[in-house]
């Protein structure tokens, strides 16, 4: 068996933690199934991936939360409830019960398959298993199917791109756990983006708000960032069978877990930003800092969410946060950013892909070795499809008949943009 990857639970992102512990306050006896999707579905797998993806999805499983990453979660996440630290102490991954991995070959072709991966399980078991697993599968690729590439200035365009982030006054997280080239490259990449920080006569730290991933919040001391996934409202929605007030709910059961002081960053688009608006008024508008926004055309999403804050609320201009996290690059960052301040909002990034897995072929510098763009996304909950509408076509899954009933249900818009290409995402 090959040697270990992964070597935390805690190399995971913040969101899921957070939301583990709402699933474990409310929903503990929820039961759920997640399917991997390819985005990229011209990119494929041979034999030596697909063997070392099964051996390091079955490592998982002798993995245990510490005393030591424990204390450090309820000092670091100060609304974890107590409940939810005792629960970790016992907590483990039991991946030969509750994954399904089988293979698809590609027709006329020796060695290449497709990955068919299914999780199963009550939600409060399974949901660590996303983030390592596609970080897994994505190193797997470059590990075994395309090898032109290196390690070599890493560090230092990691650090060139945080540079001229800060030069810019942009705050941002480092957000590239899913889909980074590997865990030596994430590493790498934090080393780069604290050399700027540490390096630089300016005082910089202001900007970096930290790293979704937990794990290396905890080595580079900074803090662990996320709030709240997709994932949440889609269960909520499946599990009520309540799409109008999907919303609604999913937001009083994460404020009725963390308080309202911790309600965090409100993400809008699971069933389309403007049905999320609907509920999106007094107290939750007051209660969550901002939004994020992660699909669809950005400037027309700070147009309608400057507009809804400060013409239908009458709240005070720059008094709320523009999350944007949505396939970011450092020149896309600096143009939402004039774009946010343009309409009373203050804005951070969270930039993940473009900081993790930005390479280029060795054999040809000026061709990019181009990032797989892989999820994983609940397929069902207690039986019911579970389905994600988002704020643009490609990002839509699910059933498509519960997408077409959810969507005339809803009165959702159909709308699409120059961004929506998912099979070649950041190329």
């Amino acid at each position: 068996m090959s040697e270990r990857i992964i070597n935390s639970l805690l190399d995971t992102d913040l969101y899921k933690l957070t939301m583990h512990a709402a699933v474990l306050q409310n929903f503990p006896d929820a039961e759920v199934v997640y399917k991997y999707t390819n985005r990229s579905s011209q990119l494929h797998f041979n034999s030596d991936a697909i063997g070392w993806v099964r051996d390091q999805i079955d490592h998982l499983g002798e993995l245990r939360f510490s005393s030591e990453e424990i204390e450090y979660l309820g000092k670091e996440i100060e609304y974890f409830p107590k409940a939810y630290l005792d629960y970790l102490k016992d907590f483990k991954l039991d991946p030969k019960r509750q994954i399904e991995f089988t293979t698809r070959a590609i027709e006329d072709s020796s060695d290449r398959f497709d990955l068919e991966i299914l999780v199963k399980g009550k939600w409060i078991d399974t949901i660590l298993y996303e983030i390592p697993v596609l970080s897994l599968v994505s190193e797997a690729y470059f590990k075994y199917v395309d090898t032109d590439w290196t390690y070599e200035g890493q560090v230092e365009q990691a650090k060139a791109k945080a540079l001229k982030l800060f030069e810019n006054q942009i705050t941002f997280s480092e957000f590239g756990t899913r889909r980074r080239r590997s865990l030596k490259t994430q590493d790498l990449v934090m080393q780069g983006i604290m050399n700027a920080v540490n390096e630089n006569a300016k005082d910089y730290t202001q900007y970096l708000l930290g790293t979704s991933n937990v794990f290396f919040a905890k080595k580079f001391g900074v803090k662990p960032i996320g709030t709240v996934a997709h994932e949440w409202f889609m269960a909520i929605a499946a599990i009520t069978d309540d799409y109008p007030n999907a919303n609604k709910n999913a937001m009083d059961f994460w404020i009725k877990t963390f308080g309202a002081e911790h309600a965090g960053l409100a993400l809008t688009d699971t069933f389309g930003t403007d049905n999320y608006l609907v509920s999106f008024k007094h107290p939750y508008s007051d209660y969550y800092i901002g939004v994020r926004q992660d699909s669809g055309d950005p400037i027309e999403y700070t147009k309608k969410i400057s507009n809804h804050y400060y013409n239908v609320l009458k709240l005070p201009w720059f008094s709320k946060v523009v999350c944007y996290s949505d396939s970011l690059n450092v020149e896309k960052a600096i143009q939402y950013a004039h774009v946010a301040k343009e309409y009373g909002l203050h804005a951070t990034f969270g930039i993940g892909t473009n900081l993790t897995n930005d390479f280029h072929k060795v054999s040809n510098p000026s061709i990019k070795s181009e990032p797989l763009n892989i999820v994983i996304k609940l397929l069902e909950v207690n039986k019911r499809h579970a389905i994600k509408i988002s704020d643009n076509l490609a990002k839509n899954m699910g059933d498509p008949n519960t997408v077409l009933r959810v969507k005339k249900e809803l009165g959702y818009v159909e709308r699409s943009w120059g961004g929506d290409s998912e099979a070649h995402r950041w190329t």
